[in-house]
Parts: structure tokens; C-alpha cells; sequence
């Protein structure tokens, strides 16, 4: 399971709670890939040389799975690096007694929001745009949505982890966050192989 799909069970676990067991479907589609020339990433922005020396490929292309959260929820959870038109396309729906929310990470200083007692005539998802009454928004947006990029993202992890060291407190996420997140990350793994369910490890 690649980094978007371990981005993805953060998430989960912080606005759900724990995932509890997996069952996962793993598929390679290419077999082999032209190895990385010099030393920058461009994370697969770069134009590939269909004659330059290739190598054997050991990671899976998509994985689609169900997931059981210690607290009784159920999930899915699908993730793939071959999805045409998708460049940073990392969703998330939550459906609760009370309403459901929607999120885009293409779009991510908006927030779809639907609660279950609306009035009939005006049932349906509302935009909730950042802004200075969010978190951070003092400091980034002094007025709604002027839209979060890349760079705000990483000024909020940066303000965050300096926080953390001047107050001596445990930031989060913290290791163990991350541990979690892979605990997860090794049960679909197995249960992409094995076709089962699986236990998250603790």
C-alpha cells in the first residue's frame, strides 16, 4: 500500500477511531518500471524512457478494501496509482446518524457538510470554505475561502512541530500515530495475499 493509502488511514483513524480488521483486494498491473535517473523524484511527473534500463516492480498498483473500526463502523477504502484524470484526488465521505461530510483534497479548503435534519426543501450538501474562524485561519486566510495550496499545508506542520518542541508536548501525529497507520498498512497487505479477513496488529 502506497504513501496515499497510509495518508488515507490517518485520517480515518483520527476522525473514526482505530480500524479494528481489513480485507483487501492487491493487484499489480505493470510489472516492470524504467529505474529512477539521478538523484530527484518527481513523483511521476516526469516523462519515462520507454529504452532506458527497467526494473522489476515490488510495490502494488491498487488496493481496494473494506474495514471494520473497533467502534463498529465499516468503511472502504480504495486506493491506485493507475486512475487517468486523478492527480492528487484523495476523498473521504463520512456517514453519521446525524448527516454525512465529503472531502476533496484537490479542493481542500472546502468542506461538503449535510445534516440529517434539514428542512425536506433544503436537503443536501452545503460548501463550508476555510477561513479565519478555522483553525490556523488567523494566521493564513483573513478571509474565507482564499483556498489552501500545498505551501499552507506544510506552514501549519511546521508551526505545529516548532509548538511542540518549545512547549515540550507530544505533537500529533507522533510515532505512534504513524506505527498505527502501518499496522493497518501490514494487515491489508496479508489480506491482499491471503484473501481473508485480518486482524490489525497492536
Amino acid at each position: 500500500m502506497g504513501d496515499i493509502g497510509t495518508h488515507v488511514v490517518d485520517l480515518a483513524h483520527y476522525l473514526v477511531g482505530p480500524i479494528a480488521a481489513v480485507n483487501a483486494m492487491t493487484r499489480t498491473y505493470v510489472k516492470t518500471r524504467p529505474l529512477q535517473q539521478g538523484g530527484v523524484d518527481k513523483l511521476g511527473a516526469s516523462d519515462k524512457s520507454a529504452g532506458g534500463e527497467r526494473a522489476e516492480v515490488d510495490v502494488d498498483d491498487e488496493v481496494v478494501s473494506m474495514l471494520k473500526f473497533e467502534s463498529g463502523a465499516i468503511g472502504s477504502l480504495e486506493a491506485t496509482r493507475n486512475a487517468w484524470g486523478r492527480n492528487n484526488f484523495i476523498t473521504l465521505e463520512i456517514h453519521g446518524t446525524k448527516g454525512s461530510i465529503a472531502f476533496n483534497y484537490e479542493r481542500r479548503d472546502e468542506l461538503q457538510v449535510m445534516f440529517a435534519d434539514d428542512p425536506a426543501d433544503a436537503r443536501g450538501f452545503r460548501t463550508v470554505y476555510t477561513g479565519p474562524a478555522h483553525p490556523y485561519g488567523a494566521g493564513l486566510w483573513p478571509i474565507p475561502g482564499l483556498g489552501i495550496g500545498y505551501s499552507e499545508t506544510k506552514i501549519v506542520e511546521c508551526h505545529d512541530f516548532f509548538a511542540a518542541i518549545a512547549s515540550g508536548k507530544q505533537p500529533s501525529p507522533n510515532f505512534n500515530d504513524g506505527l498505527a497507520c502501518e499496522l493497518v498498512a501490514d494487515a491489508l497487505l496479508r489480506s491482499g495475499e491471503t484473501g481473508l479477513w485480518e486482524a490489525v496488529g497492536q
